[in-house]
């Protein structure tokens, strides 16, 4: 089920269950499509995707202006998200970027690179957190699993993850939790914790907006 957590003329954020595929499946109707039903009388228009397995914020245009402003806003790399990871295993570094080029890999899989052909930029802080290590990423690029293998190279794959050797898990817990980006001369924020999955808990999202105050991260870059 979809929540519609804000709405204007120009853009709607929508929040995505975990499962929920972009575009329709043979086993389901995905975000686009649902929309189109439950709002017959609206356009929508798609501005960027989330995996399947991923939950949480999603833009969706309301027409094709909009959705040009928010193509070229995302090429110029000024919407700054915020994804929460959970995993099983320590990473091999507690902070830092991980960077390099993305290649298809073997069954539907993607890898990291030596090259700059399709480069991907992933910034993270992460914590020990009852027996698993929290992660905030903050993606500079926008390519296809991209914070997925970034984690995986660290030896921390995400939680429910199997694609990439993650532990088995009631969902992949990765969620989209924070939106902020300037539209039209004023800055917008959107923020939603996730609601759903064993271990993404209340005591989490406490945790995650104590130890994770985004006043206190100091990003590579960011001032």
């Amino acid at each position: 089920m979809l929540q519609i957590l804000f709405r204007s003329v120009d853009y709607w954020i929508v929040e995505k269950p975990a499962g929920m595929s972009f575009h329709a499946e043979s086993e389901g109707l995905g975000v686009m499509q649902t929309l189109a039903i439950s709002y017959p009388d609206q356009n929508f228009y798609p501005v960027h995707r989330l995996d399947k397995m991923t939950s949480g914020l999603l833009i969706v245009a309301c027409h094709a202006a909009a959705a040009a402003e928010f193509g070229k806003m995302f090429e110029r790399h000024e919407m700054e998200k915020r994804y929460l990871a959970l995993s099983a295993k320590k990473p091999k570094k507690k902070q830092g970027t991980i960077s390099g080029g993305m290649a298809p890999s073997r069954r539907g899989q993607w890898k990291l690179t030596q090259d700059n052909e399709n480069f991907a930029v992933t910034q993270f802080f992460s914590s020990a957190f009852h027996g698993l290590r929290v992660f905030i990423v903050r993606p500079l690029t926008g390519k296809t699993h991209q914070i997925r293998v970034a984690l995986k190279s660290l030896g921390s794959p995400i939680l429910g993850d199997l694609r990439y050797s993650g532990e088995g898990a009631d969902r992949g817990y990765l969620h989209a939790y924070s939106l902020q980006f300037n539209w039209r001369g004023e800055m917008k924020s959107y923020l939603s914790l996730p609601i759903s999955g064993e271990h993404f808990s209340s005591e989490l999202s406490d945790f995650v907006m104590t130890q994770f105050d985004e006043s206190l991260l100091k990003w590579p870059g960011k001032k």
